[in-house]
């Protein structure tokens, strides 16, 4: 049976609470162990909800879970998505306060920004690839608000998929001049190389998990319009920071991306 409006509305506010107050919190299906996915993305709906009536515009859409590992671990098939606020948008060169964070984690992202909409159902990769105006290189700092980072696929979702902060940088290009597949991306703290990776770990190509994002979006009744900014997963491993760190995330073709933590 569905969540109620009135529980909806107590655990997004829960969540935002969370969030705002830096403070862990339990799983939330410990006490709705009936959630389905649908009440999760209704719970986060009411969460951006109540970010948008205290003026904050929401600026954009991330995809998350988006290797089989990850998905293998949540006992799932396929990815997750959530939406990105405008306060989590730091500048490149600013410091990103980590006493308003909980459990932060790094991670390179490759994003893109769509010059053309998207419908689905029945969005595909060729559809996506055509409609991306620019592809630009990002760092996501993810921050779980449960105890321990223990989480569920519900529990994500309604999380807004741990969504925090990021900063986009480097050169942007149009995607006909790059192959996102192989686009390789080395993330650094302090100095050291704390992952490698390539575009293909994002599902296999970028563009599916666009794609994908877009098809949910049909799903709701919903498009991803014309000039919307995705980031597409995280390319590498979350890999977690605390204040005095400094991260760079260095993209083939499209330069680097520098986080500092205070």
């Amino acid at each position: 049976m569905p969540l109620d409006a009135q529980t909806t509305a107590t655990i997004a506010e829960r969540l935002e609470s969370a969030e705002l107050h830096a403070r862990r919190i339990t799983q939330i299906t410990d006490g709705h162990s009936d959630m389905s996915w649908d009440d999760a993305y209704a719970i986060q709906d009411a969460l951006r909800a109540r970010k948008e009536a205290r003026s904050h515009k929401t600026v954009g859409f991330k995809c998350g879970l988006i290797s089989p590992v990850e998905m293998k671990k949540m006992g799932v098939t396929g990815p997750c998505f959530g939406f990105l606020s405008d306060y989590m948008n730091c500048a490149e060169g600013s410091d990103i306060d980590c006493s308003r964070l909980i459990q932060p984690k790094a991670q390179a992202q490759i994003c893109i920004v769509t010059k053309a909409p998207l419908r689905g159902p029945g969005c595909h990769v060729g559809a996506v690839m055509a409609a991306i105006d620019l592809v630009i290189p990002g760092v996501e700092i993810i921050d779980s608000r449960y105890c321990d980072s223990r989480c569920d696929f519900q529990g994500l979702i309604a999380d807004n998929i741990s969504a925090a902060r990021f900063v986009i940088g480097g050169r942007p290009r149009n995607a006909d001049e790059l192959d996102l597949r192989t686009l390789g991306v080395v993330m650094e703290k302090n100095g050291k190389i704390a992952a490698l990776a390539a575009g293909a770990a994002v599902l296999g190509h970028p563009a599916i998990a666009v794609a994908m994002l877009a098809n949910h979006l049909g799903a709701r009744g919903q498009e991803l319009a014309a000039g919307s900014f995705v980031m597409t997963g995280g390319v590498t491993e979350a890999t977690e920071v605390r204040a005095g760190d400094h991260v760079t995330a260095r993209f083939q073709d499209l330069g680097s991306v520098n986080v500092r933590l205070v």
